[in-house]
């Protein structure tokens, strides 16, 4: 069974220093990077905003196309990864699931690549994460979240327990890196 891992925006903006960080957004890239070797394939996401979106009414301004805040974090070992996916690049989109985007369809290409599971990590883990991964399910892929390397914002005390309950329900395998082999 080929697999997949699934970096979901490891981005600037959403790291430390970022216009819109996560809490420890960047303790996720060590484990990321260590995980690479376990992998046959590395895919990861970027949300890639135009300068005007209405996804900016909720949010505050962040990984604007061609920006610092949108480059992936420097640590991130991007020389391993084999496709990058944007979303979130219509001024309507908001583009929370790596399988929502005008780029290509991705359920389809990963299949080209005779991908069966898709293994997830990055931020956020309650809404980037957890729609990618619900998403990945739809689409008929084996699912897992790697909890060791997510990370959440946690707007409301308790959504990331809520999230990872929800993936669970949906079928998403819920699992620490020492269980990939």
């Amino acid at each position: 069974m080929r697999r997949a891992l699934m970096i979901i925006d490891v981005q600037n903006d959403f790291c430390p220093g970022g216009t819109l960080p996560v809490p420890e957004g960047d303790q996720v890239v060590p484990a990321i990077n260590r995980l690479m070797d376990k992998f046959d394939l590395m895919v990861a996401t970027r949300d890639w905003h135009p300068e005007q979106t209405t996804h900016f009414e909720k949010w505050p301004v962040h990984c604007v196309r061609n920006t610092p805040g949108a480059q992936f974090h420097p640590d991130l070992d991007t020389s391993r990864i084999d496709k990058i996916v944007s979303k979130g690049t219509g001024t309507k989109d908001d583009g929370y699931s790596a399988f929502d985007t005008e780029e290509l369809d991705l359920a389809a290409w990963l299949r080209e690549q005779g991908v069966e599971a898709l293994y997830f990590t990055g931020l956020a883990t309650e809404y980037c994460v957890k729609a990618s991964a619900l998403d990945a399910v739809k689409h008929g892929f084996k699912t897992f979240v790697i909890t060791d390397a997510i990370r959440g914002i946690d707007v409301n005390p308790g959504d990331i327990d809520k999230a990872l309950e929800e993936m669970k329900e949906a079928g998403v395998g819920i699992l620490d890196a020492s269980k990939i082999y």
